[in-house]
């Protein structure tokens, strides 16, 4: 049976079959609407999903991998995005699909994300891994692995069982998930490739491990914005300080830009009857200045730091600048 073939098929059964339904119907809630069941784990709101891939702008013909995919939200919005914009005839549609990659640890949410690709017309959604990346040695990924664009959200909180740490270098040995996927995210990016990642605070601010994570992020690649969110973006799942980080592999970092994203005025918080909306984004887009980022100002609540000597500090300190206002912000709401 074909891939066109199998893809029908899978989705005769996902409609036939009650139980199937229920869990597909659970997985359009994450990855169409923005919320997830507790049982999916972690998740990114849709608003937040669209921003990142529209900052991106993944094209046809590159590879983009989503290394902790869960039910496939970022997946989906690059496909909506290439088809919107840049596919036109059959061969940038093979080309597109060509470029997916993805790997998922957990079942359920691998299952889903399967399920997904297929009712999004993707004809072979094999390209789906069912997988923690973090398992194989980080020597073995070689040229064969790069990718082009990584789209990404680790999951917060999240610790390897024993064993996994050492697949890593010793200065990036650690039991944190989103700290481990970090230093392979860098691993996978080709020269030139771009990456947008959805961190905790807690790999900005932390010691050690982190502190290497950080030097060794601003040193291979181009750290060039961090989008800070407010703590209430991702209530009721999770309440703490969230951050964008937008960059590109093969040049250090010269200087970092920031901007402060803040709950719109007359609301005190978002949730989930009122969630952060694309809109709420478009301030920043407008500041983005386009694909070559030209004609940044400073602001009240957008800035720019350059590394000098101190790379070692250089992120605490800009995050700890935007953190204030941000925190004040909120509690005055």
């Amino acid at each position: 049976m074909g891939a066109g073939n199998r893809s029908y098929a899978a989705r005769r059964v996902i409609f036939f079959v009650p139980k199937i339904a229920i869990r597909i119907r659970a997985a359009i809630c994450q990855t169409e609407f923005g919320f997830a069941l507790p049982e999916f784990g972690h998740n990114v709101k849709r608003a937040v999903t669209a921003f990142m891939v529209d900052r991106t702008d993944p094209r046809p013909g590159e590879i983009l991998l989503d290394p902790a995919c869960g039910t496939g939200g970022f997946l989906t919005c690059s496909i909506r995005h290439m088809r919107e914009r840049y596919v036109k005839k059959p061969e940038q549609e093979k080309q597109m699909q060509a470029g997916l990659r993805a790997i998922e640890k957990k079942q359920l949410p691998h299952m889903l994300c399967v399920t997904n690709m297929l009712l999004h017309s993707i004809e072979d959604a094999s390209f789906v891994r069912h997988d923690n990346g973090l398992a194989r040695p980080y020597i073995s990924y070689g040229q064969s692995d790069r990718v082009d664009i990584v789209l990404t959200n680790p999951p917060f909180g999240g610790r390897e069982e024993d064993g996994i740490e050492s697949n890593f270098p010793k200065q990036f040995q650690t039991r944190e998930t989103a700290d481990l996927y970090l230093a392979l995210i860098i691993r996978l990016l080709k020269p030139s490739g771009r990456a947008a990642v959805v961190l905790p605070d807690g790999t900005l601010f932390g010691e050690g491990v982190k502190t290497r994570l950080k030097e060794h992020l601003m040193e291979e690649c181009n750290l060039h914005t961090i989008v800070r969110l407010p703590n209430s973006v991702f209530k009721p799942y999770a309440s703490i300080g969230t951050n964008l980080l937008f960059f590109e592999k093969g040049k250090p970092t010269k200087t970092i830009w920031y901007w402060e994203h803040r709950v719109p005025e007359g609301q005190k918080a978002y949730s989930m009857t009122k969630p952060i909306r694309l809109e709420h984004l478009k301030d920043c887009v407008g500041w983005w200045g386009g694909a070559k980022r030209k004609g940044r100002e400073e602001g009240p609540r957008h800035g720019k730091s350059r590394p000098t000597r101190s790379r070692r500090r250089l992120l605490e300190a800009l995050i700890a600048d935007a953190l204030a206002p941000a925190a004040t912000h909120e509690e005055a709401a």
